[in-house]
């Protein structure tokens, strides 16, 4: 029998042990250990024999042993607290999901996507939470209402959000320029001769949707420009739909309009149609997260490109260093935006 049939062979009645990895890696059992649960405080060529060892024997580690030792569960809860529709059906959070996935791919942890549905069910998600059940958080869809971060951050529970629930935001975040390219968009509009230009805003209990109107007033202020044409929205087709009716009936001379999200502005399109407006000739749209809705919509829609593959990796990135301890001090990534240009402004 050869010496891969005889490892075979005994792996197949005797699981390898953790003492067995440090003989054929020739280390103490505290070195494969902490090779395992990804201390730095190992050289380079320890842990490269221990690896190799791991692999020539087919090492797997109980999971559940080193668990009550560290008191590490090696897995994160993603919280979405908004309903399945939107979680679903909106670019926004795929592109975010994605993109943790993607950044903690390579850690050894577990994502549990968490979608509480209601107050109640947020409160039940607080205490679960509050039980050490998971090692880190990342929460999305934050407003300045939400208290679970401060719980989280109270009991020390490694946390980080998309976005912030305000400028003072003490806990780790990640978000895009959402002010900085709000102006953008409204600075093409402006620059393509547009002279009444409304915005439809995302709902202002969010950072990200105060940001972007903030934007809008800025680009409006540098230029000179008239009015503040504002209606409200809630990042949905139909809230974009309502508030664009509300644009028209307000202001019929409107001849361009930025909505704070591509969702909305498709809901725009479809009401300026219905009105019997043209888009771009009678009034210019851009949108905000350059969305498969942006390139599938008639015309293809301008939009402010946020990058939300990167988001995700930078919110997984940040976690996993506040779980490790690293230190590195990063405490807000923020990440910029490009405008594209097609045909509807």
């Amino acid at each position: 029998m050869s010496p891969a049939e005889s490892r075979s062979s005994t792996a197949g009645t005797r699981r390898p042990t953790l003492n067995a990895v440090a003989a054929r890696a020739g280390v103490g059992r505290g070195t494969v250990s902490r090779v395992i649960n990804g201390s730095p405080k190992v050289s380079a060529r320890s842990r490269a024999a221990v690896e190799r060892a791991i692999a020539e024997l087919g090492y797997v580690p109980n999971r559940a042993a080193r668990s009550l030792a560290t008191r590490r569960t090696d897995s994160v809860a993603l919280v979405v607290p908004e309903a399945e529709t939107r979680l679903f059906t909106e670019p926004y959070f795929s592109g975010i999901i994605t993109g943790v996935s993607a950044g903690l791919a390579d850690s050894g942890m577990q994502m549990l996507l968490v979608l509480p549905r209601d107050e109640k069910e947020y409160a039940r998600l607080a205490d679960y939470l509050s039980a050490q059940r998971v090692d880190g958080v990342l929460l999305m869809s934050v407003r300045s209402e939400d208290t679970l971060p401060d719980r989280l951050r109270e009991l020390a529970v490694p946390t980080v959000l998309a976005g912030r629930r305000s400028r003072e935001e003490p806990l780790r975040h990640v978000r895009c320029d959402n002010r900085g390219g709000a102006r953008d968009a409204v600075r093409h509009l402006l620059g393509r001769g547009r002279a009444a230009v409304g915005t439809i805003t995302g709902p202002l209990h969010m950072d990200a949707a105060r940001d972007r109107l903030d934007g809008y007033r800025a680009a409006l202020r540098e230029a000179g420009a008239g009015e503040e044409l504002v209606a409200h929205g809630d990042f949905t087709e139909g809230g974009g739909r309502a508030a664009m009716r509300e644009l028209l009936r307000r202001h019929p001379a409107l001849d361009a309009v930025f909505a704070a999200s591509d969702v909305m502005a498709s809901g725009a399109v479809l009401e300026l149609r219905a009105a019997g407006r043209r888009v771009p000739d009678d009034v210019a749209v851009v949108g905000f997260d350059d969305s498969i809705v942006a390139r599938h919509i008639d015309p293809p829609l301008t939009s402010v490109r946020q990058p939300l593959q990167k988001m995700g990796r930078a919110m997984a990135s940040l976690l996993l260093d506040e779980i490790a301890g690293s230190g590195t001090g990063r405490h807000e990534v923020v990440l910029p935006t490009e405008l594209i240009v097609r045909a509807s402004a």
